[in-house]
This record gives C-alpha cells, sequence and structure tokens, in this order.
C-alpha cells in the first residue's frame, strides 16, 4: 500500500502536464486534470501516511506478485478519470488508460486532429511511463519472480535473500537517464525531419516507450516526409533493445548490444521479413522501391515491436500480407525492452529445446548442453519459457473465442486477443484494423480486451499465481 501510493502521488504530479498545456492553449479542459490529480494524489497521500515506514524489511516473493499486479490494475483506474470527466464512456476510458499504460496503442477515440491538445498529451504521457514501467518490471521484478524463463536475466548484484530492496536502484537511475535522454534525441530527430513541436513530442513519447498512440487519425500516414518514418524505424528499434545494454552502450560499450544473441536475432528477423514484404510490394502492389522499402520497414517494426504506429492501410495489401501481419503479432522484441508479445529469447529458448530434442531423437545417448550466449540452459529455465509459450497460446485462444460470443467475425476475434494479449496495437478486419479503431465493439469486448492487454503486459503468469490456493497459504 505504501508503494501504491508513492505511485498514485506521481501519477497526480504527471496529470499536471496536460492540465499546464490546455492552460496555454486557453482550453477549459484542464478543469479534468487538475481535478483527476487532486483525488488521485489525495488516495496516494492517504495510503501512504496510514501505512508509512512498513518497506524497512522489503517485499518477500508474494507481496511482489501482489504489488506488481496491483500496480498495473489501479494505476489505469486512475488514469482513466481525465477521459470519464471529459464525457468519454466507462468502459473506453477504462479501455484507452489500459492501452496507454500497457503501450498497446489500440484506441476508440476517433476524430483525434480535432481533441485537445492536454488529452492528446495525457495519452502520450500514459504511454511514455508505462513503457519505463515495463522496463524496471522486465529487469528488476520478473527476473526475480522466475517467469517465462527471465532468471537467465538475474542481475549480478541481486540479493539472493529473496527480498526487493534498494540493490536495483542504481541501475533504474541509469535506466530512467537513458530512457529520457532517448526520448530527448527523439524529439529532436523529428524536429529535425519538418514535424512541428506538439506532434514531436508525443511521437516521441510513444515511440520510445513503443506504444503507437497518434496524434492524427492517420498516424504516420499524415507526415508526408519520408525521414519521419525513418526516424520512427530506428527509433522503434531502438525501443525493442535490452535497456540494460542500451545503458551500457551509452556508457562506452556499444559492441555489448551486438554480443546479445537476441539482438542479433531481431535485427535479423526484421530485415528479413521487410526485405521480402519490399519485394511483395514492388512485384504485386507496383510501388516504387523506396516507396515498398519504407512502407514494408515501417509496418514490419511497428507490428513486430507492438508499437502499433500504421503507415498505410496493410489490411488492403492482399491475403498474404494479412497472414504474415497476425503471425508477426505473437514475435516481440527482446527482453527488458518496451515491448510486448512473446519476445525473441523465448523464440530462441524454444528453438533450441526443440533441436536439442531432435537430436536426442537421433542419438538417445548423445549429452547435449544447450546455451544461451554463453550460459548454459537449465532445465527449469526451458520448460518455464515452455509453459510460458503454451499458456500465451491458450490465452489467446480462449479469448478469441469469448470475444465470438459478441459476435464478432474470426479474423477480427482472433486479431484482437492477439494484438491484445501481445500489446500490439491495432488488429485486421474493416473493424479494428489500422485504418478503424475499437469504438465499435460492444462494452463486453472492451472489458475483456483491456484485461488482456492487462494480462499480457504483466507476462500472464503474474496474474495467474493469483488464482492458486498454494500462494494464499501460510
Amino acid at each position: 500500500m505504501n508503494v501504491l501510493g508513492f505511485l498514485y502521488v506521481g501519477l497526480a504530479t504527471a496529470m499536471l502536464i496536460p492540465a499546464i498545456v490546455d492552460v496555454a492553449q486557453k482550453n477549459a479542459d484542464w478543469q479534468a486534470f487538475v481535478f483527476s490529480a487532486l483525488l488521485t494524489g489525495m488516495v496516494g497521500m492517504l495510503l501512504s501516511i496510514a501505512v508509512g515506514g512498513s518497506l524497512r524489511e522489503g517485499l518477500d516473493t508474494r507481496q511482489t506478485f501482489i504489488l506488481t499486479t496491483l500496480a498495473w490494475t489501479t494505476l489505469p483506474a486512475f488514469g482513466a478519470l481525465p477521459f470519464l470527466w471529459l464525457g468519454v464512456g466507462y468502459a473506453d476510458a477504462v479501455f484507452e488508460a489500459v492501452s496507454g499504460f500497457t503501450t498497446t496503442g489500440s484506441t476508440v477515440l476517433t476524430g483525434l486532429d480535432g481533441l485537445p491538445p492536454g488529452l492528446l498529451v495525457w495519452r502520450s504521457l500514459m504511454q511514455w511511463m508505462g513503457g519505463i514501467g515495463i522496463v524496471v518490471m522486465a529487469i528488476v521484478l520478473l527476473p526475480f519472480l522466475r517467469i517465462g524463463g527471465m532468471q537467465l536475466f538475474q542481475s549480478e548484484s541481486s540479493d539472493r535473500s529473496e527480498k526487493i530492496v534498494s540493490r536495483s536502484v542504481e541501475l533504474i537511475r541509469l535506466i530512467g537517464l537513458a530512457y529520457l535522454f532517448l526520448t530527448v534525441s527523439c524529439i529532436a530527430a523529428y524536429l529535425a525531419t519538418g514535424i512541428q513541436l506538439f506532434d514531436a513530442f508525443n511521437h516521441a513519447l510513444t515511440t520510445i516507450a513503443t506504444g503507437g498512440f497518434s496524434t492524427h487519425d492517420l498516424s504516420f500516414g499524415y507526415f508526408t516526409n519520408p525521414a519521419s518514418g525513418w526516424v520512427a524505424i530506428v527509433f522503434m528499434v531502438i525501443g525493442a533493445l535490452p535497456f540494460v545494454l542500451i545503458v551500457q552502450a551509452l556508457r562506452g560499450h556499444p559492441l555489448q548490444l551486438w554480443r546479445d544473441p537476441q539482438v542479433r536475432a531481431l535485427i535479423g528477423f526484421l530485415a528479413l521479413v521487410s526485405l521480402t514484404l519490399t519485394v511483395y510490394l514492388g512485384i504485386n502492389m507496383h510501388f516504387p522501391f523506396d516507396e515498398a522499402l519504407l512502407r514494408a520497414t515501417f509496418n514490419v517494426v511497428s507490428i513486430v515491436t507492438g508499437t502499433g504506429y500504421a503507415l498505410g492501410d496493410f489490411s488492403q495489401w492482399g491475403a498474404p500480407v494479412i497472414g504474415i501481419t497476425l503471425l508477426l503479432m505473437f514475435v516481440g522484441g527482446c527482453t527488458g525492452s518496451t515491448t510486448g508479445g512473446i519476445k525473441i529469447f523465448r523464440f530462441l529458448v524454444f528453438f533450441g529445446t526443440v533441436r536439442a530434442h531432435l537430436r536426442r531423437m537421433v542419438r538417445p545417448h548423445r549429452i547435449m548442453s544447450e546455451e544461451y550466449g554463453g550460459t548454459r540452459l537449465t532445465p527449469e529455465l526451458s520448460f518455464s519459457v515452455l509453459a510460458f509459450l503454451v499458456v500465451y497460446m491458450g490465452s489467446v485462444g480462449i479469448i478469441t473465442v469469448a470475444l465470438s460470443f459478441f459476435d464478432l467475425d474470426l479474423v477480427t476475434a482472433i486479431s484482437a486477443a492477439a494484438t491484445s494479449v501481445g500489446n500490439v496495437g491495432p488488429g485486421l478486419g474493416h473493424m479494428i484494423g489500422p485504418a478503424g479503431h475499437f469504438a465499435p465493439l460492444p462494452d463486453g469486448a472492451k472489458w475483456l480486451l483491456s484485461f488482456a492487454m492487462l494480462v499480457g503486459r504483466l507476462e500472464l503468469f503474474t496474474v495467474l499465481v493469483l488464482l492458486d490456493p498454494d500462494f494464499w497459504s501460510k
């Protein structure tokens, strides 16, 4: 409760930023953010005062599971308050806030070009705060909780007494500074391509966070300078890289990035798929090479990293592109990045496990040791990854079936499930595709997808373990 109180106070402080923007633009909507900030801050201070001083001995494993889940489920509830104040429906407000904090990028809002500036800034800020929160969770909490093979990335400074205390404060500080530096760099790069300051600020926040909220209905199709698209591609890829390695690179060790197998695999995968789609667009859609390369690379990077920006309606490029897009929704970026999805690291472990199994089928008595980046993969770690993959795919399947009860067609249902669990953004089909939005969905479907976005962002097991009776037994 003490930690949650501090988080709520921080969120309330952030709400004052869009209020200042609205005041500067002489927009009366500043009141929505001020009153929301007052309510959120009051709740936060009351919590901190009521249980102050209770963090002296740190948090154990069970408390950390509970804190992580409570933080990610309650922060969007408070983040939705400004939307409610401005007349957005309850289901829509929560959906938009959850999509923001989880950096999914799915939206129920239309007419973005005419929305109040403060509201647009708040959407971007939610994604930016969610992005740094995801990195901290992936680097500090998930290895400690041993979820989905994340224990491989246990920090060398980890406290083996199973108490989460201040051991990671310095690492979090460095990551925060790197995150801020990259954001400012992205703003400067967008400005250099001719994008106006307001758009550059908002898009930089959502690019680094691989979130995808835009200030325009056309998303990146609004900007005519191809250089803007290439800047977005570069920073989307950076956002998909491990931030621990980014910190090392910024401190003078750039080769550390390339030495990580998942970084090499991600770059190679993006290049291969982008070039393949470029050739397809050139032959079947008759795009000039430079346009085909930009559109293919931009949309592939956007989907794989879970950013969710769109450059053109790729759902109109034919059935093969739709099929490829659906598969790309499951991939994700690197571990310790702002991206969602399964993650490249888990695919590498999975394929390594399958390869080892095939070799043992041929030579049953052969002793093999699978490694990842020089670290031996233990049976526990391989099982953890395989269990995550099964639960991930099962979750997408269950949510797809549940969505079908709302009379959604198969393409819409399965893409909505995949994009929500993977925190990608747009789905497929005429309703929720890159040219559409999630507003037409029934409220029940929006609540279900909000739950899916949260579960996906919490790496599934963080929530599922709370359903185990043994978790609550002393």
